[in-house]
């Protein structure tokens, strides 16, 4: 089943300035971009990968991957660094989709975000805007944020 990029953008609309309530709010944990990500890849049609330790599934609190919530972990899985399965591409910033991640980082070259793009509306860096909980936003300009690094996802 191709990833529907609509659907994830329909997501990100509906939920980006409240929390669905079936999964956790992680704001309080460390933030709550990685979730919200992973969510929208979901509802776009990414399926939930339920190998252990390596996979990609949330169940509840306690019963999920890393890769759901931690940024890093999520690069490792959409890339398919531990299991040998991508399900994504790094990219330049033109290449940029809605439906896709924009990964920054903020100090050096450690990721610590992941938005979501939800419109490609010129030039980046300032026409793709993007979804995201934490500093909750939908259609924010890419290039508000005062990022260091950018490393765009994009799902095949």
């Amino acid at each position: 089943m191709p990833y529907d990029r609509e659907a994830a953008v329909a997501y990100a609309r509906e939920w980006a300035f409240k929390r669905n309530p079936a999964y956790l709010d992680f704001e309080s944990l460390g933030g709550d971009c990685t979730n919200f990500a992973s969510q929208v890849l979901h509802a776009g049609g990414l399926p939930m990968d339920r190998t252990p330790v390596y996979g990609w599934y949330y169940i509840d609190s306690y019963r999920r991957t890393a890769s759901w919530t931690g940024v890093e972990y999520l690069y490792r899985h959409l890339l398919g660094l531990d299991t040998g399965r991508p399900r994504a591409a790094v990219t330049g910033l033109d290449a940029a989709r809605p439906g896709d991640i924009v990964q920054l980082a903020f100090t050096g070259q450690r990721f610590q975000h992941s938005p979501v793009v939800v419109a490609v509306e010129g030039a980046p860096p300032q026409g793709i805007l993007v979804a995201a909980h934490t500093a909750d936003a939908y259609g924010r300009p890419l290039s508000t944020y005062p990022y260091s690094a950018v490393r765009p996802l994009h799902i095949l």
